[in-house]
């Protein structure tokens, strides 16, 4: 039984990153019926009746508002699942959440609005969905409609009382950088957990939990799973002769030779050591094989730190529906031995 391992695929150069979002959370802004919509579901409920509650002390307003606020992300969230430019679509809902926060605020009572505190709430959402220069843009817009809602109703008062403003900005501001604190450290941490540091591919963490997920995949879908193994040609006799610097270079290399090579849905992997390996969801024997072989020409199309450089492959695809990762990585194995015996540099397809 091989040990678990993380998959890296590689990056779509369609998909670029932005200075409001990057590759890593377009795909979860897209993924609408998560737990974030979940629990946006709960805060809007709870703010509905809370203004409900309120409505003897703040009018009818807020409770007019609310409803523009929530139907703003809905029709959001039908966009993101439809569009290739998710974060245009949230950054637009979100902005407009604020600015009706705000007009609310301005509304009930401006500098003395209760309302001003949830400020905060879409700040919290905006952590873990933009980038630092994105979230920072919406600080700024916050901050402003803030400044609008207080100053632009009653300057004086605010000038008479000014932690009016200052109890919502610092909660503003204080949600911002804490939130975006711990993001950092959770995703560093989970990075450290299953990125191979020296390739930046995924390591051996992560691959049984995917194994299970395919194999649950392919059991419904009825669609096959390849899986394509390779090996570096001599690999050993390079880190003996010219020292493991060299070897790391080379293994950096491949990672990124692979990577440039990959679709943005063909999930790799870094066994380790020179063993690498990448999983081809619905691919037919003829698809692996084939990107098998651009693998390999990758590889060998020029020296890696001055040295020819070859791999070996060995392709296994799964009966419809009947995924199992131990058994395509056995079948696998045993074709990548064969293309050894054969001579290396070339690409084994399991019976």
């Amino acid at each position: 039984m091989i040990p678990p391992i993380a998959a890296a695929g590689a990056l779509d150069p369609a998909a670029e990153d932005t200075w409001l979002i990057d590759h890593a959370v377009r795909a979860r802004l897209q993924e609408v019926d998560g737990r974030p919509r979940t629990a946006r579901q709960i805060v809007f409920a709870l703010e509905g009746l809370v203004v409900l509650s309120a409505i003897p002390e703040l009018g009818w307003w807020p409770v007019l508002l609310l409803p523009l606020v929530a139907g703003a992300f809905m029709l959001g969230d039908w966009l993101m699942a439809r569009t290739e430019h998710a974060e245009i679509v949230y950054a637009t809902a979100w902005s407009l959440a604020q600015i009706l926060i705000g007009v609310s605020a301005a509304l009930t009572h401006g500098p003395d609005s209760p309302l001003l505190m949830w400020l905060g709430i879409p700040i919290a959402a905006a952590i873990g969905r933009f980038t630092p220069r994105g979230l920072v843009a919406g600080v700024g817009l916050t901050v402003a409609v803030l400044l609008a809602a207080t100053f632009g109703v009653d300057a004086q008062r605010v000038l008479d009382a000014p932690y009016l403003v200052a109890f919502p900005f610092s909660l503003v501001c204080g949600i911002a950088l804490v939130g975006s604190a711990l993001m950092r450290s959770e995703v560093e941490h989970r990075a450290d957990a299953i990125v191979d540091p020296l390739t930046q591919m995924l390591n051996r963490k992560a691959l049984a939990a995917r194994g299970r997920e395919l194999a649950l995949q392919s059991e419904v879908s009825g669609r096959p799973v390849g899986l394509v193994l390779g090996d570096l040609d001599h690999f050993k006799a390079i880190n003996d002769r010219e020292g493991h610097q060299v070897g790391d270079a080379v293994l950096r290399e491949i990672a990124y030779r692979w990577r440039a090579a990959l679709r943005a849905y063909d999930l790799a992997y870094r066994l380790g050591g020179e063993e690498f390996v990448v999983l081809l969801p619905g691919a037919t024997p003829d698809e692996a094989r084939g990107l098998a072989e651009k693998l390999r020409e990758a590889i060998r199309a020029e020296p890696i730190a001055g040295h020819p450089i070859t791999m070996s492959f060995g392709v296994a695809v799964s009966g419809a529906g009947g995924f199992d990762l131990d058994g395509q990585y056995a079948r696998a194995d045993a074709a990548l031995y064969e293309a050894k015996a054969a001579g290396r540099d070339r690409v084994m397809l399991a019976a």
